[in-house]
């Protein structure tokens, strides 16, 4: 074999130098894996709405919110004005509104965070309900919340006050303040 025969790989050969040479240059074989944050989110969603439906196929509950974002390392779920309605057959609506709100990785717990305003509109054999508080626990599976914060509850000319409080959103609704409890009802 001669040189002019041996051309063709000695042209490889020095292609093959100058392609390693370029690699080393650049540093592209030294591309690691990035590395995620511990508390870093999977999926987000904008204007995000969930209906769930009771054993009858009628509307149990409706949660909505601003904004959503889930985490990989816990589970969790973060909300940006969240709004949760509970729906009865008798009566309206209960409407949960607050600044933010978390949901555990299973789906049982709703932690409210910061101000949480609870409605009921008046309706034909029912009064209108406001409730301002903060920190509210919601389960949603059970239409059950709690909080051990400061509850404020008004309807009509009736007000009252007080510190925890435990409350059912499905028949047979209860609602019971739990220390600390003032306050001021009408007379007739």
């Amino acid at each position: 074999m001669t040189f002019g025969e041996n051309k063709t790989y000695l042209y490889l050969a020095i292609i093959a130098l100058m392609s390693w040479g370029l690699v080393k240059l650049t540093g592209l074989d030294q591309l690691e894996r990035a590395i995620v944050p511990a508390h870093s989110p999977d999926y987000f969603s904008k204007g995000y709405t969930k209906w769930e439906m009771n054993e009858l196929g009628k509307l149990k509950s409706k949660l909505l919110a601003d904004e959503l974002i889930h985490y990989t390392d816990d589970g969790t779920t973060h909300l940006d004005n969240p709004v949760m309605f509970f729906y009865n057959e008798k009566t309206p609506p209960w409407i949960v509104k607050s600044e933010t709100g978390i949901l555990s990785a299973d789906g049982k717990d709703l932690l409210l965070n910061g101000k949480v305003n609870v409605n009921r509109e008046k309706a034909e054999g029912v009064r209108e309900l406001k409730i301002n508080t903060s920190n509210l626990k919601v389960k949603p599976e059970t239409s059950y919340a709690e909080t051990v914060e400061w509850a404020e509850l008004i309807s009509s000319e009736n007000w009252t006050t007080g510190t925890g409080m435990n409350m059912v959103f499905a028949d047979p609704i209860h609602l019971e303040l739990l220390s600390n409890v003032k306050g001021k009802y009408e007379t007739k």
